[in-house]
């Protein structure tokens, strides 16, 4: 689908956005004669208010538009850049599959009209490849997307830069969405690989490298599956010789629970255990496209947690790469085994001058915040209120919640240096205390749990219709702009 940005309302489809304070524009006057009054008719006719949800749908009595779309976004008095993707996604989801070719979106002034159209793109998103048997009208046939402004520079700047950040989110929504026979480790890998053609080093690490390096938790948690655990280190150096920001996310590309079986309902949901690493992979991309000033290194780890002869058992005690041990009470508790060895190796490797995990890593985390924020862990008050701020500026929130020596005890084994559980009580913050013992001494650190947000199956937005939402890219992205990039 393309997407342009013009200065004349030349499309099949015209979308006009109005508010509960103002009436139908004026300017459509220009479209037909008399036009506003028609709809301001037919507003009052409809009880048509200009609240967020409503629209009201008017045929021309020509071709180019051959159909107005008058869409209601409420007061506009609180997140306007949320109200205006919201606005674009809606005039997509009206129409994307309505038999209209173009659709051009009236912007209301200002360098956010490029909001609508990140909106827009992102309502577009569609995962439909397997699906064999779509009729004609469930096809998309939507081919064009204009937004029609009066400042065009500004908002073409700020295009460049939202595209890149839509293109991500894509991305990380591709990854999640993909069936685990297609996505597994050694595919995922692939598919990172190909991002060398952006400009971004990518280095893979299989089993024996990593056997080599220690990362035992790492291997462990995939040793039930016959597919090969890998780990894929995505450079990009955009900031000359300051260190890089480091961003770890979790990949189990499956997750059964291991030995410690989940139940069987929603396990398919399972395939979306690797989110963490969607986020990490599509912010590269998004980096890399806008040709960001930083230095950031992405790091995921690979793998699938299966049930087998060879697979981990509860009561195992593994040497993880810090050298620190580790008893396996619970095999479903796996991403932060994952996560340690990772985060060890970034540290050693890298030197960062933060280090930021992402990880679908607990369901205790939903049970706290619900599927509305993604939690945050620091031991660093300002990188916790930076992505706090980031996370408002692009509508994917988070909520800081405490770590304290005081749940360390939770953590305690007999038999190892600590236990990869602490119980049913404050499990979200258990498992971050876990990961905290695997940061060194003055590196500033924070973990976000999106168990909550990585996908969801209820009452969706129009710019979010994927089962998964792609959600991190725009966060992480926003973050590294306003804090990591130099000059």
């Amino acid at each position: 689908m393309n997407f342009e940005i013009k200065d004349s309302p030349s499309a099949q489809v015209l979308i006009v956005l109005a508010t509960e304070d103002n009436s139908i524009p004026t300017s459509l006057n220009d479209v037909e004669a008399g036009l506003s009054d028609k709809l301001t008719k037919a507003a009052e006719a409809s009880r048509f208010r200009g609240k967020s949800g409503q629209s009201l749908s008017y045929i021309t009595n020509g071709d180019e538009p051959a159909k107005i779309i008058v869409i209601g976004a409420g007061k506009l008095d609180g997140d306007t850049a949320r109200a205006l993707e919201e606005f674009g996604g809606q005039a997509v989801k009206q129409t994307l599959t309505s038999g209209y070719t173009s659709i051009a979106i009236m912007g209301v002034g200002g360098a956010d009209d490029a909001r609508i159209l990140l909106g827009a793109r992102l309502a577009a998103y569609r995962f439909d490849k397997y699906m064999t048997k779509l009729t004609d009208d469930q096809k998309p046939s939507l081919e064009t997307v204009s937004l029609v402004t009066s400042v065009s520079d500004s908002v073409t700047a700020l295009w460049k830069e939202l595209e890149a950040a839509a293109a991500g989110t894509e991305m990380a929504r591709d990854l999640m969405n993909e069936p685990p026979n297609v996505l597994y480790p050694e595919s995922y890998a692939d598919r990172i690989k190909e991002m060398e053609a952006l400009g971004i080093k990518v280095t893979v690490l299989g089993e024996d490298e990593m056997t080599k390096l220690g990362m035992n938790s790492l291997l462990g948690v995939g040793q039930g599956s016959v597919r090969e655990s890998q780990m894929a280190i995505m450079e990009w150096n955009g900031g000359g010789d300051e260190a890089p920001l480091a961003l770890v996310g979790k990949g189990v590309c499956f997750d059964t629970g291991g030995i410690s079986l989940k139940p069987g309902p929603n396990m398919q949901d399972m395939k979306g255990d690797m989110g963490g690493s969607a986020a990490v992979v599509g912010a590269m991309k998004t980096l890399a496209m806008r040709k960001a000033k930083a230095n950031v290194v992405g790091l995921v780890g690979l793998v699938e947690n299966m049930p087998d002869g060879n697979a981990s058992r509860p009561g195992d005690i593994v040497y993880t790469m810090s050298g620190q041990t580790v008893e396996n009470q619970n095999t479903d508790a796996e991403g932060r085994l994952v996560l340690c060895d990772v985060l060890w190796y970034a540290q050693e490797t890298y030197k960062p001058k933060a280090i930021i995990d992402l990880a679908t890593l607990t369901g205790a985390i939903i049970v706290s915040l619900g599927h509305e924020n993604a939690g945050v862990f620091s031991n660093d008050d300002a990188l916790a209120d930076q992505l706090i701020s980031s996370g408002v500026a692009e509508g994917e929130t988070c909520w800081r919640l405490p770590l304290s020596p005081a749940y360390d005890k939770l953590l305690k084994s007999q038999f190892a240096d600590m236990k990869n559980i602490g119980g049913p009580a404050a499990g979200s913050i258990t498992a971050a205390q876990f990961l905290k013992r695997f940061i060194k001494d003055g590196t500033p650190w924070a973990h976000i749990d999106i168990a909550g947000v990585a996908w969801k199956t209820g009452d969706k937005s129009a710019i979010d219709p994927s089962w998964a939402s792609g959600f991190g890219p725009r966060l992480l992205d926003r973050l590294v702009k306003d804090h990591y990039e130099v000059g």
